[in-house]
């Protein structure tokens, strides 16, 4: 399980102050209010960045981190990634779960068939998507709905779904 959740990516500076803009890749903004630091993936070493000021402008976050007091040194974090331990990362609630968790489980029909690992969850409007692969198959996309998944299992590594009428036909053209 990994130990790290993406929660933004710094897209570009805010004025001349440090200050950075943050795309947003959690679905709760008013959760940067409430955190302290974040780890920056520098790429070759993660960087910790206590987080001084916080505030949003349309679907940004605009963060300021205690020690960066200007636009040039605010602008060596462009298009890095910022994470959150998982100690800090948003509480789930009951059939929830964190989609790096989720990515690698195997994946079996409640009639026993292997369908493969769940390999990317695409998020949609209404709900999210599970992509299933298994080698020498086309990929079964899966509506990750009460209907469908029917057991998690992470400390085992496996899911049990339940394949609607017509969903393998649907994902074979």
């Amino acid at each position: 399980m990994e130990d790290l959740f993406q929660v933004g990516i710094i897209t570009s500076m805010h004025g001349v102050r440090g200050e950075v803009k943050v795309f947003p890749t959690t679905d709760d903004l008013a959760r940067f209010k409430e955190l302290q630091s974040v780890i920056l993936d520098m790429g070759k070493e993660k960087k910790h960045l206590e987080i001084e000021g916080v505030k949003f402008f349309k679907n940004m976050v605009i963060l300021k981190f205690k020690g960066i007091d200007n636009r040039n040194d605010a602008e060596q974090y462009r298009k890095k990634s910022l994470y959150v331990t998982r100690e800090n990362a948003v509480k789930l609630k009951e059939d929830e779960y964190f989609i790096a968790d989720l990515i690698g489980l195997s994946v079996l029909s409640d009639e026993g068939e292997d369908l493969g690992e769940l390999v990317e969850v695409l998020q949609t409007g209404a709900n999210d998507v599970y992509v299933l692969h298994k080698e020498g198959s086309s990929d079964i996309l899966l509506p990750a709905i009460k209907d469908c998944v029917r057991e998690v299992d992470l400390q085992g590594g496996r899911m049990v779904v339940h394949l609607l009428a017509g969903l393998r036909e649907i994902n074979g053209r």
